[in-house]
């Protein structure tokens, strides 16, 4: 079995003071996927570079306290991909992959839109150039897991108030379409939606820190695990972990019927 955990941290260290490395060991995962380090390879301390019996690979942004990516593996990679390609989108460190034989795993933190209109036409133009890019891995003849805050709730049932938010970056029917894409044209499989095609409430991995969101349930799906279809295929069980709270994000862990 092969246990996947994604994680947008919003901060490695805060989620280390709330706990993360002491959670970590007790999930007995395999690959553990973070975004949004918002921290440089210098303010990583050991525990937080080697936590359990894992080793972690990075791609930090240039900016500090800002993005970056992190990739935790029990088992070492045979090659390691740190970046696209796109010196404007690797300055902010949003895509690290590793290779264990067929199987590639890659870490994706999407650009986020929602603080302005510039940020947001940052975010399509990194769609528009990322789009290719799944491509080419779809086609690369390895099986692939993208894990990652892709920041886009898909359909109406991926976030409890999607009346009011159709105008809002995350939910905007360009960004819906661009994932539609993936799927429909390019192959991808959404594993939490194929494990589970009508969960409404319990596929929610991000809450806003404003009003009473967390405590009433008022999320987002934006963490996904998109896999090509024979691995996908393979996914036994996912799961969101909500008993504790390392971020705004929650983890989300999903078992493969695969060896490494």
């Amino acid at each position: 079995m092969l246990r996947i955990i994604s994680l947008n941290l919003n901060g490695i260290r805060s989620a280390v003071s709330k706990g993360l490395l002491d959670w970590l060991p007790e999930q007995q995962a395999d690959v553990v996927c973070l975004q949004e380090l918002k921290a440089q390879a210098g303010d990583l301390s050991a525990e937080m570079r080697e936590p359990a019996g894992m080793k972690g690979w990075f791609h930090h942004a240039e900016k500090k306290g800002y993005s970056g990516v992190g990739i935790y593996s029990r088992h070492a990679p045979d090659r390691v991909v740190e970046g696209l390609g796109f010196a404007d989108i690797d300055a902010e460190g949003r895509f690290l992959q590793l290779d264990f034989g067929r199987l590639s795993v890659v870490s994706l933190y999407l650009p986020s839109g929602s603080s302005s209109e510039e940020r947001l036409q940052i975010k399509f133009g990194f769609m528009e150039r990322f789009l290719p890019h799944m491509a080419a891995l779809f086609e690369s003849g390895q099986e692939v897991v993208v894990c990652g805050d892709w920041n886009i709730a898909h359909r109406e049932i991926d976030l409890k108030n999607w009346k009011s938010n159709q105008k809002n970056s995350g939910f905007l029917p360009d960004e819906r379409a661009w994932l539609s894409r993936l799927f429909d044209e390019q192959g991808w499989i959404d594993v939490y939606r194929r494990l589970y095609p009508d969960a409404t409430d319990d596929c929610y991995t991000w809450w806003s820190n404003r009003g009473q969101a967390w405590a009433k349930n008022v999320g987002w799906r934006l963490d996904y695990q998109i896999a090509t279809p024979e691995i996908a295929s393979t996914a036994v069980t996912a799961a969101v972990y909500k008993a504790q709270r390392f971020s705004d994000h929650a983890p989300l862990t999903v078992d493969y019927d695969w060896q490494l």
